[in-house]
């Protein structure tokens, strides 16, 4: 069966459209996990993902009268691409169905190669539902996806790729999944040539369906798939890919969100491209398979798939790198609510940097701490939790909390009946360790911290908002207080927003 593939493969005509796309060695990552990392930067085509391979393998097939008529696709953006740049080139009409969720980028790109689209629904499936009756109403022909040998053959080039490009020893190829035409056609062609080559699927924690198909040895539906990897959110895998991947696949992984925006900022460190999050599954995955397996010294390669990604969600993936990276811990700590306690806190963590931290009055005997620390990983966060008990401080670790990431480190506020005499104050802060100590050294012992909001932005200064608790009578050694101090500064204790929802 493989060699039918082979054929399809080795034919395959993709170069009309398609570049020969890099196999990089990343440096830093191969530095970190022990091996020698090389992405397969599909990134880089005329379209950033590789669905234009299979998409113009498939419509360059088709009979005349077919492409007369015009195609029709559904898709989360790239593979739509991928059929827009293909119809542009053959000079055919081609509507495109896409989920409403599909990032702005993606429709605009489609829409810009005088594609015709249709937005339908909230997943892939969706959308392919409402193709399909188009399809039927409209005399169309429809371009799978996935599930269609040609398409699968088109997707397969890139296996064909890797084996010329490197032609040494190769442990792993670590491919992203969704409806499985990219591994499915890369398995068809390397295990043909090179068997010893283990082929290993990534796929999101919440977008799964080809990792329980295969465990339950038949095509799961999924009721709901996860929207930040858009590029792999399919909720049934194809009937020729799964066929394929049973086959042929050695292993499926899957990551979390957090372990793909750290993947989107490790590829970025290496070569300064952003790719999607479908892109960067990859990446995750063979990070997760090189700290499991504990194996050193292998040949590890990573398709970069695609990097068509709203700049919008790189505020998402900036918050979230750190963590997925075990670079930042999230603490939530117990300290007295009393004047010096924050500055005994703060020795006590030592020369840290403090990456956030939040906090606001509300209990006369306890004050309750967001903050966020920089670790080098999971093992310095234990014990810098197990160091702040000993010092009879109450920590809890929040750095896999989903709620406290997401939503309570924006909350952590409100107003404050304890907050008398408080002054507002936004500052100013040099990023760099010590500031913080600076600063509380600086100040009186007897003026009670009652707000601190802080969080790294990777600025050259840290912008930090600051609650005090200044009696009238001590304004002239607080304004001495600022001047010594020598960061800059600016009075909000008149904001409307503070008075508002904070003072």
């Amino acid at each position: 069966m493989p060699r039918d593939y082979l054929q399809k493969i080795l034919t395959a005509r993709v170069y009309d459209v398609a570049i020969e796309s890099p196999l990089e060695v990343a440096p830093n990552l191969s530095a970190r996990t022990g091996n020698t990392m090389l992405l397969k930067r599909e990134d880089m085509q005329p379209v950033f993902s590789f669905k234009l391979r299979g998409a113009y393998n498939k419509m360059a097939g088709l009979p005349k009268d077919q492409l007369r008529r015009g195609v029709i696709t559904a898709s989360a953006g790239n593979h739509a691409q991928g059929v827009a740049l293909a119809a542009q080139r053959l000079g055919c009409k081609a509507v495109i169905v896409m989920p409403v969720t599909t990032p702005r980028i993606k429709i605009d790109a489609v829409a810009a190669r005088g594609a015709e689209v249709v937005l339908m629904g909230d997943s892939y499936s969706d959308a392919s539902e409402h193709a399909r009756i188009l399809e039927k109403k409209r005399k169309l022909t429809f371009v799978h996806p996935y599930d269609d040998p040609d398409v699968i053959a088109g997707q397969g080039t890139i296996g064909m790729e890797i084996l010329r490009q490197h032609t040494k020893p190769i442990h792993a190829i670590f491919v992203a999944v969704g409806g499985g035409g990219l591994i499915s056609g890369i398995a068809a062609y390397v295990k043909s040539v090179r068997p010893d080559i283990k082929i290993i699927g990534v796929q999101p924690v919440d977008s799964d369906a080809m990792t329980r198909s295969l465990q339950a040895g038949k095509r799961v539906t999924l009721a709901n798939v996860g929207l930040f990897a858009d590029g792999v959110a399919v909720k049934k895998v194809g009937e020729e890919t799964f066929r394929l991947a049973r086959k042929y696949v050695d292993e499926m992984i899957l990551v979390d969100t957090d372990a793909m925006c750290a993947a989107i900022k490790d590829v970025f460190e290496d070569n300064r491209s952003i790719l999607e999050p479908a892109g960067a599954l990859s990446v995750a995955g063979a990070k997760a398979y090189a700290e499991r397996t504990g194996i050193r010294g292998e040949t590890l390669v990573a398709i970069a798939c695609g990097a068509n990604t709203n700049f919008d969600r790189l505020r998402f993936v900036a918050e979230r790198a750190e963590v997925g990276e075990h670079r930042e811990a999230i603490l939530a700590v117990t300290i007295p609510e009393q004047p010096g306690s924050f500055k005994r806190f703060c020795a006590t963590l030592g020369a840290r940097n403090i990456t956030e931290f939040n906090y606001r009055i509300a209990d006369p005997k306890a004050a309750h701490v967001f903050v966020g620390v920089q670790v080098a990983g999971t093992g310095e966060t234990s014990r810098l939790v197990r160091t702040l008990t000993r010092h009879g401080l109450k920590t809890l670790d929040l750095s896999e909390n989903e709620m406290a990431k997401l939503h309570v480190r924006h909350l952590v506020g409100g107003h404050a009946a304890l907050a008398k005499d408080e002054l507002l104050y936004r500052f100013e802060f040099p990023e760099r360790p010590g500031a913080l100590m600076k600063f509380l050294d600086s100040m009186r012992t007897d003026w009670n911290i009652s707000l601190f909001h802080y969080r790294n932005h990777g600025a050259d200064y840290g912008r930090v908002l600051v609650g005090m608790q200044v009696p009238k009578k001590e304004m002239a050694a607080f304004r001495k207080f600022l001047a010594a101090l020598g960061y800059p500064y600016a009075d909000e204790t008149n904001n409307p927003a503070y008075r508002l929802f904070l003072g």
